[in-house]
C-alpha cells in the first residue's frame, strides 16, 4: 500500500534499506517553476484537512450562546436592571471574588460628614476595589469649594483610603439674597445650606468679604459687646454700620471707626444706651452722638419736655 504522499506524487517512494546511495554522477532533478508553485498550496490544503482542535465546537457554540443573550438582556433591559441593583459585570465579579469595598478610612474632614464625602467620592456598596475610579473620586472631592485638596487611594484587598485638606470658613457674606461662607482672605468657599456656620460673623455688602479684615478688628474692639453684633454691613464701599441683636443700628465714621467702637463700649457701660428705646445710634460726626428714639420713645420724651417748662 502505497502512502498519500506517494500517491500525489509529492515524495518518491522508499528505497530499501540495503540500496546503494545515489552515484555521484548521477542526474539531479530541478524541480520547474510551476511544481514550485504547486507545492505551497498543497501543503496548506493538507493542514486544512486535518481534524479540528477537541472542544472549538463546543467553544464557538457557547460564544454564540453568551453572545445572543447579551444582545437579548440589553433589548429587553435586563441588563440595565442588572446594573442598576448589582453594578457593572467587572464589579459584580470583582464582589463575588473578594474584591468588594469593606472599609473606607477618612481623615482630615471637620465641616463635612462622612456621608457626605462618601457620596461625593461615588463609593456604594455596588462598587468594587478594583474597578473604583480613584482619579474620577478625588475630582469630584476637589469640586466642592469647600475642600482644598483631596487624596483617595486603595488598599487592597478592600479598603479605600481618602486624605481630605478643608478650607476653613471664618465668616458669612450676604450678597443680593443669597449667603455664602468665606474664607479670611474673603473667596467664597460655598453658599450657605444649612445651619452650621450659623455662629460666625455676618458682613453684608458688596464688596464685604473683600474688607473683613476691617470687620474683625471692629469685632476685636468691641469687647463685651462682641455678642450683640449681628452682622456689620458695608455702605457705599467707604464706612460700616453695626446691626445689633436687639435692633439697634449703629453709624460708624469712615475714619478711625475703631474710636467709634471705643465710644460705644463707654456708653454702654456707663448709660446702657444699647438697651434703651432707641433705633439708632450715629457716631459719623467726630466727638458727637445722635440718637434716633423710637416713636414711642420720642413721644415720651416730648410730654415730659413741657412739663419741666411749666415748673421752670
Amino acid at each position: 500500500m502505497r502512502s498519500l504522499s506517494e500517491t500525489l506524487g509529492l515524495r518518491p517512494a522508499p528505497q530499501p534499506a540495503f540500496a546503494l546511495a545515489r552515484a555521484p554522477d548521477a542526474p539531479v532533478r530541478v524541480l520547474l517553476r510551476g511544481e514550485r508553485s504547486a507545492r505551497g498550496p498543497m501543503r496548506w490544503r493538507l493542514r486544512l484537512d486535518r481534524p479540528a482542535p477537541r472542544g472549538l465546537g463546543v467553544a464557538l457554540a457557547l460564544g454564540l450562546l453568551i453572545g445572543v443573550t447579551a444582545v437579548g438582556a440589553e433589548l429587553g433591559g435586563q441588563y440595565r436592571a442588572f446594573v442598576a441593583s448589582e453594578g457593572g459585570v467587572g464589579d459584580f465579579v470583582a464582589r463575588g471574588l473578594g474584591f468588594d469595598i469593606k472599609a473606607v478610612t477618612i481623615s482630615g474632614e471637620s465641616q463635612l460628614t462622612e456621608s457626605e464625602i462618601l457620596k461625593l467620592a461615588g463609593i456604594t456598596p455596588k462598587e468594587s476595589l478594583p474597578f473604583f475610579d480613584v482619579a474620577g473620586a478625588r475630582k469630584a472631592l476637589e469640586a466642592l469649594p469647600l475642600i482644598k485638596q483631596a487624596s483617595v487611594r486603595k488598599l487592597y484587598p478592600d479598603r479605600i483610603v481618602i486624605d481630605i485638606v478643608e478650607r476653613t470658613p471664618v465668616a458669612l457674606w450676604q450678597k443680593d439674597g443669597v449667603v455664602h461662607a468665606i474664607a479670611s482672605d474673603g473667596a467664597v468657599i460655598d453658599e450657605l445650606r444649612d445651619q452650621r456656620f450659623a455662629s460666625l460673623p455676618f458682613v453684608v455688602g458688596e464688596g464685604a468679604n473683600e474688607r473683613l479684615s476691617e470687620f474683625t478688628a471692629l469685632l476685636d474692639a468691641s469687647a463685651e459687646l462682641r455678642p450683640k453684633i449681628e452682622a456689620g454691613i458695608y455702605v457705599g464701599g467707604r464706612r460700616w454700620d453695626l446691626k445689633m441683636t436687639s435692633g439697634v443700628e449703629v453709624k460708624l465714621p469712615e475714619d478711625d471707626p475703631r474710636s467709634a467702637m471705643a465710644t460705644l463700649v463707654a456708653l454702654q457701660r456707663q448709660s446702657r444706651v444699647l438697651d434703651r428705646d432707641v433705633l439708632s445710634l450715629d457716631f459719623r460726626v467726630a466727638g458727637k452722638v445722635f440718637a434716633r428714639l423710637s416713636e414711642e420713645a420720642a413721644a415720651a420724651r416730648a410730654a415730659v419736655r413741657p412739663k419741666k417748662a411749666a415748673t421752670l
